[in-house]
């Protein structure tokens, strides 16, 4: 097996590793996220959120009046989790940590929501995957009822509305060891410094509650992305957005609105920063920042509904 990559002497997360929000309707969280091709687990009262043949989980849906973000939690090397309490003295951020399977600490970002930084196995990919060429065949698209149930492979990124986007991105830089992968006027895209996709978490400036605004799955081609979008129409979910190109990413993408006005993302051939690489970022601008084509996003693609951080 080859190491995970890891850029020496650097104190950074590794991954993403879940996030947990509220929902008030079980029923509807599960039928959507079956839907749309997850490996849906009841766990402890709440849902978990696998991708079939994947062992990990990506994210926790509890039960809630309304949709709320819980928490976000972030991966790390197991040896640097001593740096990690050291670094968060250092910075003056109070810090509890929590015992079991794996060593945790859990802190509060500038707009009070609550982050822990876990020893974790690295769930962020440690390379590009390779894309392969379609199989040769007579006919080259199967008939429509033939086609392949679209399962993703792993969640990508998910992106948070933030109050405060500066701050916010200083808070992640400076404690967490994220690094800003490219900007755009009101959002922002950041990846891990030992190797990850162009963002495994971005943000966006909104006027409200810090929230949950999209979670991107990975699949296996473009093919797919389409094949998801129908997948999902025929499953009673039609409004969303794509399929586009992003310009920030590159990935190519397909979003469908959930029952609570986020959205789950397709996602194919996303941009990947090696940990050797220190990313050139850029400050595109407005007609960049969203499409490099496709039809144009619903008019409240970021509108933020969430409550409060519980």
């Amino acid at each position: 097996m080859n190491p995970e990559p890891r850029r020496p002497g650097v104190l950074g997360v590794h991954s993403l590793d879940h996030f947990a929000f509220t929902v008030p309707n079980f029923d509807a969280a599960r039928s959507f996220y079956e839907s749309f091709g997850l490996d849906v687990r009841s766990s402890d009262g709440a849902l978990d959120l696998h991708a079939f043949g994947h062992p990990h989980r990506w994210v926790r849906v509890a039960k809630g009046e309304r949709k709320a973000l819980q928490h976000i939690s972030f991966g790390a090397f197991g040896d640097d989790m001593d740096r990690f309490a050291n670094h968060l003295t250092e910075l003056g951020i109070p810090a509890s940590e929590r015992a079991g399977a794996a060593r945790s600490l859990w802190i509060a970002d500038p707009h009070g929501v609550r982050l822990e930084i876990r020893a974790a196995e690295k769930s962020s990919p440690n390379a590009k995957p390779v894309i392969a060429a379609p199989a040769a065949a007579p006919r080259g698209a199967p008939m429509r009822d033939a086609a392949a149930f679209v399962r993703p492979r792993r969640m990508s990124h998910a992106l948070f509305f933030t109050p405060d986007l500066d701050a916010t991105l200083d808070f992640y830089v400076r404690v967490l060891g994220l690094r800003l992968s490219d900007r755009s006027g009101p959002a922002a895209f950041m990846h891990g410094v030992h190797g990850s996709d162009h963002h495994l978490i971005a943000f966006a400036h909104s006027d409200g509650p810090p929230g949950y605004h999209h979670s991107a799955w990975d699949v296996g081609s473009f093919e797919e992305v389409g094949l998801g979008s129908a997948q999902m129409a025929r499953a009673g979910h039609e409004a969303g957005w794509g399929v586009g190109r992003h310009v920030l990413g590159s990935n190519y993408f397909f979003y469908v609105r959930d029952p609570w006005g986020s959205f789950a993302e397709y996602s194919f051939d996303i941009d990947y920063v090696p940990a050797d690489v220190d990313w050139a970022s850029v400050e595109a601008s407005p007609e960049n920042s969203l499409s490099l084509w496709g039809p144009p996003p619903p008019a409240d693609f970021v509108a933020n509904p969430n409550a409060a951080p519980l």
